[in-house]
């Protein structure tokens, strides 16, 4: 007798329904991406929650203790585990957190924002179906973000665990460097098509065999 699957979990429904940004780009992005010198990726349906509170306010002191730090600088990072909390302005962060951590699926990070801030001054909204994730790594993935964005790149100046707010082929984003050679942009979900083009346009040299 044939076993019978077992039915879908209300949270594996939640997911199955989702389409991410640039999803008609999957196929694109991996025939596109050059192995070992610059690949190019989406990481779908990260937690996003954006956060404005003062970061030395009692509301702020307990925020902290949920993420595991609030940035104090421009461009820090800071968080605890799978989540992290990018500094965007004074008293604006954004946290990135794993899939799992939104309530559609079961998580709980967004009520625990909420709680945290109680009645103090400031705001948590879910941000998640607001913008995208792009992976871009590879010893060439610099050169790629250097034809289309104004931030100096350059490892001295632009060190790993930076984010910082730019545009990237006249695109808004997010921009955080998370190792030597790996990046994230975190662009907004309707400009996600077209970014996703640009870096795919930006990458083709790399693929002649005629570049080193």
């Amino acid at each position: 007798m044939a076993e019978t699957a077992a039915p879908k979990t209300s949270n594996e429904t939640n997911l199955s329904l989702r389409t991410s940004p640039a999803a008609l780009l999957r196929a694109a992005f991996e025939t596109g991406s050059v192995h070992g010198t610059v690949e190019l990726s989406e990481i779908t349906f990260l937690t996003m929650v954006g956060l404005r509170v003062g970061r030395d306010t009692d509301a702020g002191q307990r925020i902290a203790s949920v993420t595991g730090g609030l940035p104090a600088t421009c461009g820090a990072v800071s968080g605890t585990g799978d989540t992290s909390v990018l500094w965007l302005g004074p008293e604006e962060f954004l946290v990135v957190a794993p899939l799992e951590a939104h309530e559609s699926l079961g998580g709980d990070l967004i009520q625990a924002l909420k709680e945290a801030l109680g009645d103090g001054e400031g705001q948590v909204v879910d941000l998640s179906a607001n913008r995208t994730t792009f992976e871009l790594t590879g010893p060439r993935s610099r050169a790629v973000l250097e034809k289309g964005c104004s931030l100096d790149l350059h490892p001295r100046q632009f060190k790993a665990g930076t984010a910082l707010s730019t545009e990237i082929g006249n695109i808004p984003a997010v921009l955080w460097k998370t190792g030597d050679e790996s990046y994230r942009i975190f662009p907004r979900a309707s400009f996600a098509d077209f970014l996703g083009r640009w870096l795919l346009d930006a990458i083709r040299e790399y693929a002649s065999p005629e570049v080193p």
